[in-house]
């Protein structure tokens, strides 16, 4: 389901997407407790800053302690969360710098800058960021030059406003609630609006500074369909995007599938388990193999998945076409089927009848 006119900052950010590779044993840099290099594959000390807690940059986070985990690889994890501040997430990093640590790894652009100002003696691995040049992370995608590289999130918008515009054909206004502070999520707005003038679709835009205020900002619009960038903040209340589509019949997009599994109609996008694992990979690959962050190109994900809720469709008000859950990689509640009640009663009394047997 590729775009025929991906953008070219999409384009060029998939063009600079380095395979991801398997861990393998070799010399290690860093240093353990007892201020020596981790031997054989070795014990590590790693900090885990996160902006904040919701579906998608958990499993960011699961996933890349996943990739050391199957690689054998012991670690010793400081795990943080920022809860949505930004103070806090400066306090966590400047902990980080003072901590006798092997690696960080930043969980979104907040913490990510964050951790990049604050720490610079240490490799810093950022999972969740969606464009790390234009947030001041790199120099540049493939070039990263300093203690900081990661795998991004950057999505691809113009698949998924020609999904919106398949599922909702007869839409012409399409809402955006988004964080005015966040640096991804202005990247993917602007993103949003090349996608809508190429397609004939209006914009209207809500600007928040917190989630408290993402029910204000969508009920503020006056549109045919709502698209939800991967906004901690929107995402981090996103019940209130989702209740004002059901309630008003209007179909909610999600850039990750995470959202759609919560309620969202549809999405194209990354999973960012993977995606985790993938950053997983790039720290393994600066413990053990000894690799230079600075020479690292920031990864992005090639396989997409289009992630379909038929029932989140019906609530808002559309009804998906065959043609688009035949092709889609995951139709949410397509293997949950409904138990026959007598059919469940009937399993309960074998199972009964077998334990007093025993």
């Amino acid at each position: 389901m590729r775009s025929r006119s991906t953008t070219m900052r999409l384009s060029a950010a998939l063009a600079a997407t380095a395979l991801m590779l398997t861990a393998c044993g070799g010399e290690t840099q860093g240093e353990d407790t007892e201020g020596e290099a981790g031997e054989e594959g070795g014990n590590y000390s790693i900090g885990i800053t996160q902006i904040v807690s919701h579906p998608s940059l958990d499993e960011a986070r699961d996933g890349f302690k996943a990739a050391f985990e199957d690689a054998g690889v012991e670690v010793e994890w400081d795990e943080q969360n920022a809860q949505g501040e930004q103070a806090t997430a400066s306090n966590i990093a400047g902990t980080f710098a003072t901590s006798d640590l092997d690696l960080v790894h930043a969980i979104a652009t907040p913490t990510a800058q964050a951790a990049a100002q604050a720490v610079t003696d240490k490799p810093i691995v950022f999972s969740a960021v969606t464009d790390p040049e234009e947030a001041g992370l790199v120099d540049s995608w493939d070039e990263p030059g300093g203690n900081i590289t990661g795998a991004s999130d950057l999505n691809p918008v113009m698949e998924q406003f020609e999904l919106l515009q398949e599922i909702a054909p007869d839409a012409e206004t399409v809402g955006i609630v988004y964080s005015s502070g966040e640096t991804n999520s202005a990247v993917q707005v602007e993103l949003a609006q090349e996608a809508a003038d190429e397609l004939g679709l209006e914009i209207q835009e809500a600007t928040i500074s917190n989630s408290s205020e993402v029910q204000q900002g969508v009920e503020s619009l006056d549109v045919d369909a709502i698209w939800v960038p991967t906004d901690n903040a929107v995402v981090s209340a996103l019940e209130s995007v989702l209740q004002y589509g059901q309630q008003n019949s209007i179909p909610v997009i999600a850039s990750e599938g995470d959202s759609v599994i919560r309620g969202s109609v549809a999405t194209y996008g990354i999973n960012y388990g993977d995606l985790g694992r993938q950053a997983g990979a790039m720290a393994l690959r600066i413990l053990q193999d000894g690799e230079d962050p600075a020479s690292m190109a920031v990864e992005t994900q090639e396989t997409l998945e289009l992630i379909v809720n038929p029932e989140a469709a019906e609530a808002m008000g559309v009804e998906l076409d065959q043609e688009l859950l035949d092709r889609a990689d995951t139709v949410v509640g397509e293997d949950v089927e409904a138990e026959d009640p007598a059919e469940a009663d009937e399993a309960e009394g074998d199972e009964d009848a077998e334990e007093e047997e025993e």
